[in-house]
């Protein structure tokens, strides 16, 4: 089959310090994902504008209509993230944006310890919580967390019509896991974060909560809507 012409190996940064690599890119502090990150963009646009080869599209069609078995079928999509000393997971489809900490506006008689008020982001007004007292997670001193550089983000997370902000201490980003890969919650935990926990993700030697986004949506759209 021809093949369009891909960027120079100096140009796939991605794959040798980025996300795919070994995360050695100092830009990655920055731009969390290398999609952020404009190298990673010029370098798509190049391969977009660059001319079909003849009959690139008829091999193309004829290659996928044969019925082939999907390499990652069954896999889930999570966003690993730490709160605390406690590493967490939410799948990757209700993640809207990840951005910088912003200043929370406080509501009078409104806000409290698990509704913390509201938040701009890019222009609008959004309804910021703290997922930490909710999870009941506790705080941590700076030379206490699990990375020497970690920077603290805000998400914005949807699920149908509701939407919600959230701090977080670090995010790590997407990571595909298998369902057999998910261990059960053992029956004598019964704190917070467990109550919202669904299932145990092995991550890198650490222990990482996969949260029921259907409970906890449900709690905060009782509670605070």
């Amino acid at each position: 089959m021809n093949q369009l012409n891909l960027p120079s190996p100096s140009e796939r940064c991605w794959n040798t310090i980025g996300v795919s690599g070994d995360r050695a890119c100092p830009e990655l502090l920055e731009m969390i994902h290398c999609r952020n990150c404009p190298v990673y963009a010029q370098a798509g646009r190049s391969l977009l504008e660059r001319e079909i080869p003849a009959n690139y599209l008829l091999e193309w069609a004829s290659s996928l209509a044969e019925e082939k078995i999907e390499q990652t079928a069954g896999t889930l999509s999570v966003v690993i993230f730490r709160l605390g000393q406690e590493w967490l997971a939410l799948s990757a489809l209700l993640f809207q944006e990840i951005t910088q900490v912003s200043s929370v506006r406080t509501l009078p008689h409104r806000s409290n310890q698990i509704f913390q008020g509201l938040v701009n982001i890019r222009g609008e007004l959004q309804l910021c919580i703290s997922l930490r007292d909710l999870l009941g997670i506790g705080q941590v001193a700076a030379a206490s967390t699990t990375h020497q550089m970690a920077y603290q983000r805000m998400v914005v997370v949807q699920s149908q019509k509701s939407s919600w902000v959230f701090p977080v201490d670090e995010v790590y980003g997407v990571q595909r896991i298998h369902p057999d890969d998910i261990r059960n919650l053992p029956a004598t935990l019964s704190n917070a974060k467990d109550t919202y926990t669904k299932g145990i993700i092995n991550w890198q030697n650490h222990s990482v909560n996969y949260l029921d986004d259907e409970l906890l949506f449900y709690t905060l759209n009782r509670r605070l809507l």
